[in-house]
């Protein structure tokens, strides 16, 4: 059965599932929440970003590696009340303060399992144990369609749940987890450049592919960019990541920002020598961007700032038709939610170049 539910990217659904936690915080609202969405697409990365965000302990089971008995716990015989007493699992949780229990791919999960999982997601208890009210539930998925091992979701489970389709949304992705996660910058400005190889499951399966792009593939590229340096192994190992086609492509764009990207002489030079060490292309610029982004702390933001602002001058000097107004607009746009999540408002609010470039954009009418 297909899944009739709305599809949002990995961003609009942490929105929704952080209301429903708001919502159940406050005593109106107490439901299961189930993420479908295609192997790779974030669905774990995001229950775990809730979980920091709203200062909750996470309990993550794996239904494919568990047992009933491993939720349902173990008996024992009291011979002194002449009753059989069940030991409860330490993987659930029992405690007042916040929790999240994820029932990491539920629709893997063996057929004997899904009686033992009724109980969590409607009654909020098995056997004898009830879960607290400080415990959200949230549940993980791929669907047959997506190529994984999945088994249809009868309805008597289905409607336990409250349902949303994960989608894979480049935008999203690098604005919501690419910075915050510290991506390598030659594969947030690939991405940036070709969105459409953020996620290429249902093109693979067309042809037939074992490989395909995923957000997840693309953060496993990011750890080989920054920890494997010799650019042969480096080559294997993402070809092995999302296959042969974009790893070619993406090399390209790699090799070309090494040569050009000198982030850390940037930050350390005075700002009258800097103009030789920006970037001549549009892909080293944007990977210059979320370098600059990822690198910046309390104490270089404001150097970071007079980057961003100096970029914009650069039209009339050898960067005729890169459109650098609109990528150091969409730098200040990153760096503000990157001071604004580490609480460094003060140093956009005492920098006269920012002054200088938000009072240019009100006086052309721009937000």
């Amino acid at each position: 059965m297909s899944v009739n539910a709305t599809t949002v990217s990995a961003g609009e659904a942490l929105r929704v599932l952080e209301a429903g936690w708001a919502a159940q915080k406050a005593g109106g609202l107490t439901a299961s929440w189930m993420l479908h969405g295609r192997p790779g697409v974030g669905k774990t990365e995001l229950v775990q970003t809730l979980a920091g965000r709203i200062g909750a302990e996470l309990f993550d089971l794996r239904l494919t590696t568990i047992e009933p008995q491993d939720l349902r716990g173990l008996p024992y015989f009291d011979h002194e009340a002449a009753k059989t007493v069940w030991y409860r699992p330490e993987d659930l949780p029992d405690t007042d303060a916040p929790a999240i229990l994820f029932l990491d791919e539920l629709t893997a999960a063996a057929p004997a399992l899904q009686p033992t999982v009724y109980g969590l997601l409607q009654e909020r208890r098995v056997g004898r144990h009830r879960l607290p009210d400080s415990v959200m539930v949230v549940a993980a998925g791929n669907r047959v369609e997506d190529g994984a091992i999945a088994y249809d979701m009868g309805t008597a489970l289905s409607d336990r749940l409250i349902h949303m389709i994960v989608q894979a949304a480049p935008e999203d992705w690098l604005k919501h987890y690419a910075v915050p996660a510290g991506i390598h910058p030659a594969v947030a400005a690939f991405i940036r450049t070709r969105p459409d190889l953020l996620e290429t499951t249902e093109d693979a399966l067309r042809r037939g592919q074992m490989i395909a792009c995923t957000p997840r593939s693309w953060t496993r590229v990011s750890r080989i960019m920054e920890t494997v340096p010799d650019r042969a192994t480096r080559a294997v190992m993402i070809a092995g990541t999302v296959g042969e086609a974009a790893a070619a492509e993406f090399a390209l764009l790699a090799d070309e920002i090494a040569a050009t990207v000198q982030l850390t002489e940037m930050l350390a030079t005075p700002r009258r020598e800097r103009a030789a060490l920006y970037p001549k292309t549009l892909h080293g610029l944007t990977a210059m961007i979320y370098g600059l982004v990822g690198a910046s702390t309390r104490a270089n933001l404001s150097t970071g700032i007079e980057i961003l602002a100096d970029l914009r001058g650069l039209g009339g000097q050898g960067y005729g038709g890169l459109p650098v107004s609109e990528l150091a607009s969409f730098g200040f746009e990153l760096l503000i939610g990157r001071a604004l999540e580490q609480g460094w408002e003060e140093v956009f609010a005492d920098s006269p170049d920012y002054a200088a470039y938000a009072a240019e954009r009100q006086a052309a009418g721009l937000p």
